[in-house]
């Protein structure tokens, strides 16, 4: 549960630091960019954070997808091969 609480936290963190990011640029025309940079060098660190979260997450089985075409979810699903009919004999 806590996992799912830190992914969805890096995700807002990452959209405010986005946008930050994009008020530094609109605000600062013609000055050094240097607010802009360090917003979006945070916005990376926490982009590698998030990665690293989910893959976490799958690897220990705190995540798992939920997708219909997951095959280890739906078993039941998966076409199962069916024998090929035998040829009838052919009386002469």
């Amino acid at each position: 549960m806590w996992l799912k609480v830190i992914i969805v936290l890096l995700f807002i963190g990452i959209l405010i630091s986005l946008s930050s990011a994009l008020v530094f640029l609109m605000k600062d025309v013609g000055n050094p960019r240097k607010r802009t940079l360090y917003a979006l060098g945070i916005r990376i660190s926490l982009a590698a954070a998030l990665i690293t979260a989910v893959i976490y997450g799958f690897y220990t089985g705190q995540l798992s997808s939920k997708a219909p075409w997951d095959r280890q979810l739906h078993p039941q699903t998966i076409q199962r091969e069916t024998p090929a009919k035998p040829i009838p004999e052919q009386s002469n």
